[in-house]
């Protein structure tokens, strides 16, 4: 997996690996955190992606 060194660099849409790698979180957390309520992800088929602007506007509501 590539190492991203800025959000600037993260693609369009993260896999749920990337979410976690950009989280500091294990995989499994991260699937947990995605089927949470309020969470952005698009379900394609059976792949889960997640919007990077709407992951960083997600985590500056939790902040909130």
């Amino acid at each position: 997996m590539k190492t991203y060194t800025s959000y600037d660099q993260l693609p369009i849409m993260l896999s749920v690996t990337e979410v976690a790698k950009f989280l500091g979180i294990s995989r499994t957390n991260a699937y947990e955190l995605i089927h949470t309520e309020g969470f952005p992800k698009i379900q394609l088929g059976k792949r889960i992606v997640i919007p990077k602007d709407k992951l960083l506007e997600w985590l500056n509501n939790q902040m909130e």
